[in-house]
């Protein structure tokens, strides 16, 4: 098939990607500016928030990966033009998000000893705690406002989830200069004042979207007189068939990353203050593929609801090819920038601190490299993880996941990473070797997918 089959649906798939990818590196961009603004305060304060956050990152991903279950099930309603059929899907999927939110949220809170028992630095753990007290009441609006977002993704109507995720950071930086250096009168909270940023405008984030929502004809009916209790166990129970492996393949890896957080900690404060720095810049190019990957869930979706299998696998293999020249772009940004990112996250001008933040940045310029050789094998892996969620293929994808992060990555990061190892730079080359395994078996599963339904339409 000639190359432009696959081109000319470029500019329909950036359309629907660019609002997504914009709206996840807004999440990620919180971050960026928690460490940014926390980094300017020392590295036991920056690794604080990387350790708080490491708890959060993987009860968000939990939450956010069981929210994807709406987005390829209202699409395949829209492709039906079935609105009832959608709005059962969004309330019943609103609801789940709602109660999942808050059950991540008490779960986050019985969690915190467990840093005692981590072997993190004392510093550190001391100055996590109250972080993470405040941060953990935001999973229930993050995941409320993901539960919208998948709605309105699963609509094509990507804008306005990212529209309110922009007005929802420049409240974050707003609050967070305010709280966390005590300017204007408001008191200095260090990190707890970026704690109460992120709360703050992850409230702001809910509410705006669903005004959004409510302002517009296509989404006003599904997003109005919700009989938000009024449930049927059927349509739960297909939500949860659903959401519950999504969440564990998001589980599955963004764990991973977070073993990768707590394995730096064993190695000393620094070691993970420059994980932090590597992480928070790969995750943003990650949120690029991310976009994509909601793409190809949507348009894969549209095409299975019209029984169009030729279609959904050039289309799928269209947001491929496409996610590996960004792929691309950014590991050669990585591989020259290496040395100079790390910069951007600590202070050279603090005299008292510049030989641990020396140290931070020389660590994290090496982690770079590596991150820059996984960029194309993260990109396949997570794009063609939404196809395959498209496909409402999700339990044989899990275990895959489960496979490629925990019985192959983690134990070369284990081993690698060690002091007498490795160190670092071993921890990273393990994150290497999993999104590498999981990146072949899922293209595997789903080219195996997609021929298996064309045969089986054409006999």
């Amino acid at each position: 098939m000639q190359l432009k089959n696959y081109t000319k649906e470029f500019k329909y798939n950036w359309q629907l990607a660019a609002p997504v990818m914009l709206g996840m590196l807004g999440h990620t961009f919180v971050s960026f500016v928690d460490n940014i603004m926390v980094g300017q305060l020392g590295t036991a304060e920056l690794a604080a928030v990387s350790l708080g956050n490491s708890f959060m990152f993987i009860a968000m991903s939990i939450g956010i990966g069981f929210s994807t279950a709406l987005t390829p099930l209202i699409a395949e309603s829209d492709a039906e033009n079935n609105f009832e059929k959608g709005k059962s899907t969004f309330k019943h999927g609103l609801f789940l998000c709602t109660v999942l939110g808050v059950l991540l949220f008490l779960v986050l809170l019985f969690a915190k000893p467990l840093m005692y028992l981590m072997k993190q630095p004392e510093e550190v753990v001391l100055l996590a705690i109250p972080y993470l007290e405040w941060v953990a009441f935001s999973l229930i609006p993050l995941i409320i406002f993901q539960g919208f977002k998948q709605f309105s993704d699963g609509l094509s109507m990507t804008r306005y989830p990212m529209y309110a995720t922009i007005v929802a950071n420049i409240v974050n930086v707003i609050f967070n200069y305010l709280l966390i250096f005590g300017k204007f009168g408001f008191p200095q909270m260090g990190i707890v004042g970026a704690a109460y940023g992120t709360l703050i405008s992850r409230i702001f984030m809910v509410l705006y979207l669903w005004y959004l929502l409510k302002n517009k004809e296509r989404s006003r009916g599904f997003v109005t007189k919700i009989q938000f209790f009024v449930l049927n166990k059927l349509i739960l129970k297909k939500i949860i068939n659903l959401g519950a492996p999504s969440a564990m393949q998001m589980f599955f890896e963004v764990a991973i990353f977070t073993a990768a957080i707590w394995l730096s900690g064993l190695l000393g404060k620094n070691p993970q203050a420059a994980n932090q720095v590597a992480l928070n810049l790969s995750s943003m190019t990650f949120m690029v593929a991310t976009g994509l990957s909601v793409a190809a869930m949507i348009r894969v979706g549209n095409q299975k609801g019209l029984q169009n299998f030729i279609d959904l696998r050039r289309i799928a293999f269209s947001i491929f090819l496409l996610g590996i020249i960004f792929a691309c772009c950014f590991a050669t940004m990585f591989f020259l920038l290496h040395n100079h990112l790390p910069k951007l996250y600590v202070d050279f001008d603090d005299l008292n601190n510049l030989a641990d933040n020396t140290e931070v940045v020389a660590i994290a310029a090496n982690l770079l490299v590596v991150a820059a050789i996984f960029q194309i094998s993260d990109s396949i892996q997570v794009i063609v993880l939404g196809a395959l969620r498209g496909l409402q293929d999700v339990k044989i994808p899990t275990i895959i996941t489960f496979i490629s992060y925990w019985l192959v990555g983690f134990p070369v990061s284990w081993f690698l990473g060690k002091e007498t190892a490795y160190g670092s730079l071993g921890i990273w080359l393990g994150l290497l070797v999993g999104l590498t395994t999981a990146a072949i078996l899922l293209y595997i599963r789903f080219n195996y997918l997609t021929k298996k339904l064309i045969l089986q339409k054409e006999n």
